[in-house]
C-alpha cells in the first residue's frame, strides 16, 4: 500500500523469491514494487557506484523483476532500487540482504548437556568449528525469520565456539535448529548448513497422553452422552 504526498514519490519495495537466503547456485529473483506509472527500475549493489541492472518499460509497470539464474558468493550482498517516472525518480527502496549459503565447511551443532530437555526448561545449544568463524547464526526450521547470531570465541583446542541459551521449551513448537557460520568481512556469505538439531522433550508425551485421556474422559462423560 502506498501513501502519496504531493509532490513526493511512492517509496518502492524490494524483496526475494523464493527467499532471501539462497544456496549456491540457486536461482532467486529480487522484485522491485513501485508505482504504475513508473517507466525504469534500476537494482542497485552495495558498493558498487552505477546501478547493477536496469529495467526499461515500453509501456509503465508498477514493479519489475531481477533474476539471478546462478547464485555465487559475488550476488550475497545488500540491495536497493529506484524507479523513474514522467514525475521524477523515488526515494530508494528498503534494505534488502542477500544471503548465499554452501561455501565453506558445515559447523558441529550440539546441546548442552545433551539434547534431552525438560518441558519448561531451558538448553544451551553450541556452534563450532575447527574454521576460524567470526560469527554463527542458529536458525530454527519450521518458522521463517526466527534466528539468533552470536560472536564466536576461540577455544584452547582450537575450535571456534558460540553459545546460544534458548527456552523455555513447549510441546507446541518444533525444537529443530541448525546454524552456519561465516566470516566478519563476508558476512552475506554463509557455510554449508550444520546438521538438524532435534530436541527431545521429557514430559511432552505424558502431557499428550493427559490431553487424550481428558478429552476422552469428557466425550464418554453422562453429560457429553446426552445420559
Amino acid at each position: 500500500m502506498f501513501y502519496f504526498l504531493a509532490g513526493v514519490l511512492p517509496i518502492p519495495t524490494l524483496w526475494a523469491d523464493p527467499s532471501s537466503v539462497v544456496s549456491k547456485g540457486q536461482s532467486v529473483t529480487m522484485w522491485c514494487l513501485g508505482t504504475q506509472g513508473a517507466q525504469e527500475y534500476s537494482l542497485y549493489k552495495q558498493g558498487d557506484s552505477t546501478a547493477w541492472k536496469t529495467q526499461t518499460f515500453l509501456e509503465p509497470g508498477n514493479k519489475a523483476n531481477f533474476s539471478i539464474s546462478f547464485t555465487t558468493e559475488y550476488h550475497g550482498g545488500l540491495y536497493h532500487c529506484y524507479y523513474s517516472s514522467p514525475e521524477g525518480q523515488s526515494e530508494h527502496s528498503n534494505i534488502l540482504e542477500l544471503v548465499v549459503t554452501g561455501f565453506y565447511r558445515k559447523p558441529n551443532i550440539s546441546a548442552l548437556p545433551n539434547s534431552l530437555v525438560t518441558l519448561g526448561g531451558n538448553v544451551t545449544l553450541q556452534c563450532s568449528s575447527h574454521q576460524g568463524y567470526g560469527r554463527y547464526i542458529l536458525i530454527k526450521e519450521g518458522e521463517q525469520n526466527v534466528s539468533w547470531i552470536q560472536d564466536s570465541q576461540k577455544q584452547p583446542n582450537g575450535h571456534f565456539m558460540a553459545l546460544f541459551s534458548m527456552g523455555p521449551v513447549t510441546y507446541k513448537d518444533k525444537w529443530a535448529f541448525r546454524c552456519y557460520g561465516y566470516y566478519k568481512r563476508t558476512s552475506q556469505v554463509w557455510s554449508v548448513p550444520s546438521d538438524t538439531l532435534q530436541l527431545l522433550i521429557s514430559g511432552e508425551q505424558f502431557h499428550r497422553s493427559y490431553v487424550f485421556e481428558a478429552n476422552e474422559l469428557v466425550a464418554l462423560s453422562p453429560v457429553a452422552m446426552g445420559v
